[in-house]
């Protein structure tokens, strides 16, 4: 599993975080896992926005055919 170190952090933030563990009742290091997930999973995704834009603009319809031509296989000599 992937680790990293922070360097130079000053006293009152490594306080701050352990206090905030201990209140939430979890290791200082479960702590700083916590808050980087909820930083980086934060806010829409990708999809949701694409859909919202779609609606903003009123929708659109696609007309897509699968192109249903047989294929050669693949030959993995």
């Amino acid at each position: 599993m992937p680790a990293i170190t922070v360097r130079n952090l000053s006293p009152e933030t490594h306080r701050a975080l352990k206090a905030r563990a201990a209140s939430h009742g979890r290791s200082t290091e479960a702590e700083v896992r916590s808050i980087l997930d909820d930083a980086v999973n934060d806010g829409p995704r990708l999809g949701s926005l694409l859909v919202d834009i779609s609606r903003d603009a009123g929708g659109f319809e696609l007309e897509i055919e699968r192109d249903r031509t047989p294929r050669e296989p693949i030959d993995f000599a």
